[in-house]
């Protein structure tokens, strides 16, 4: 099946609005924003899987990463952060002077929370010489309780130069050790692979790491969201099955019109990352609600194993 997976274009279907107007309502919408933004000298962030259109109308659009790595260096004063809680927590972790809205405040990530501080106290007591080393899709007292946060762009480097024998790595098992989950990646199953694969021979199986061992087997390439956009920008097949969450057919498509992208199975939808609309998004900034508020204390915490992901992912 292939997928263009334009919001918009379903919401014309759906109503029988026109072209027309529905160019008139962005145009508004466009216009609304620009005047918030400099209003409230704000900067708008989001990631991939956020619908098609809250992804035209933001500053900045990307992975988990680059989401937390932009934050830094924005000279707004104002985030909204288009994405799901944690990454909310993250940029405010890392700006602690700026106000970080999140437009959908119940848009979360279920995988964030599958590990706990009582698991991490656990090991730490077990091993003398533990790294806990947190992937960035948790939540902020998760975070608080590592050494140091990783995305699956950065994983095996930053893992690869920390001089501890022993690693804890939450919250995710198809990384390492823990039983946590993407509920998206965990629903590709290879014989989705192989089922996309028979139907297009020609095409490159391109995977994110959050998918099962079994799924990892089978692509041609295997990396981060970001990394998945870049692989197939610049490799010269011209068809690629895509497993990952759907959101970032956009980015594809706006990057490699030539080129035709396919979903490995029906369930490549985050629910949470599409509760953010545009809509929202105007709101937030309207109404400077609702934000993100964390304890200095809870923050400070925070903030080093994050601070030294950055840090490390940078180190050549």
């Amino acid at each position: 099946m292939q997928v263009s997976y334009n919001k918009l274009e379903s919401v014309l279907e759906r109503t029988g609005m026109t072209d027309v107007k529905m160019e008139e309502i962005m145009k508004e919408s466009l216009e609304k924003l620009r005047e918030l933004k400099q209003q409230k000298d704000a900067v708008i962030l989001a990631h991939y899987y956020v619908p098609d259109e809250v992804q035209d109308v933001a500053d900045y659009i990307g992975d988990s990463y680059y989401l937390s790595e932009i934050a830094t260096k924005v000279k707004e004063q104002t985030i909204v952060l288009c994405g799901v809680a944690f990454m909310g927590e993250s940029a405010k972790i890392l700006n602690p002077d700026k106000k970080v809205l999140l437009p959908e405040p119940h848009a979360d990530c279920p995988m964030a929370h599958m590990a706990s501080v009582e698991n991490i106290d656990e090991i730490r007591n077990k091993y003398e010489d533990v790294a806990v080393v947190c992937y960035v899709n948790s939540t902020a007292e998760l975070k608080a309780h590592s050494d140091v946060c990783v995305t699956s762009s950065n994983a095996v480097k930053i893992v690869r130069n920390l001089p501890n024998k022993n690693i804890y790595f939450i919250p995710d098992v198809h990384i390492i050790l823990n039983d946590g989950y993407c509920h998206v990646h965990s629903n590709i199953s290879s014989e989705d692979i192989i089922k996309a694969k028979k139907s297009r021979p020609d095409a490159k199986i391109l995977v994110h790491p959050e998918c099962k061992g079994e799924v990892l087997e089978l692509a041609d390439y295997v990396g981060s969201t970001s990394g998945i956009i870049e692989y197939a920008t610049i490799c010269e097949a011209k068809e690629f099955v895509v497993a990952t969450e759907m959101g970032v057919f956009h980015e594809l498509k706006k990057r490699n019109p030539d080129k035709s992208f396919y979903v490995a199975g029906n369930l490549q939808i985050c629910p949470n990352m599409k509760k953010i609309t545009v809509e929202k998004v105007i709101s937030a900034m309207e109404k400077g609600q609702p934000e993100v508020i964390l304890s200095k204390d809870f923050r400070r915490q925070a903030y080093t194993p994050l601070k030294r992901m950055l840090t490390m992912a940078g180190q050549k």
